[in-house]
């Protein structure tokens, strides 16, 4: 599987998806003080665009992760395919653990 996020995303873009959710855009994508891309309730995001595949594994996971800890938050990784807007697709990963505590709390 072929990762082509690099030829898609960007900051601003990044910014514009953030900011589309409600969530707190960090500075710098994540490289200054606060880790990840932005924050949105008790979520670090880190945002992926890309045109048609992303591969996810343990390392990116891992990365996501680590950010998250740093900023006593859970990981989501809010990924965004396709070129088209009407046919853009966004999904959110996120762990199970804490899916199954947000149905609790319905």
């Amino acid at each position: 599987m072929v990762r082509d996020c690099s030829e898609y995303g960007n900051n601003k873009t990044e910014r514009a998806i953030l900011e589309n959710i409600g969530a707190k855009v960090h500075k710098n994508s994540g490289r200054g003080m606060i880790k990840g891309d932005g924050t949105w309730h008790n979520f670090t995001v880190d945002v992926k665009e890309c045109a048609a595949s992303y591969t996810l594994n343990q390392v990116n996971w891992a990365k996501i992760c680590t950010d998250a800890v740093s900023n006593h938050a859970d990981p989501m990784l809010l990924l965004v395919m396709g070129r088209n807007d009407n046919r853009k697709r966004r999904l959110a990963v996120i762990e199970y653990e804490v899916l199954e505590q947000l149905l609790e709390g319905q």
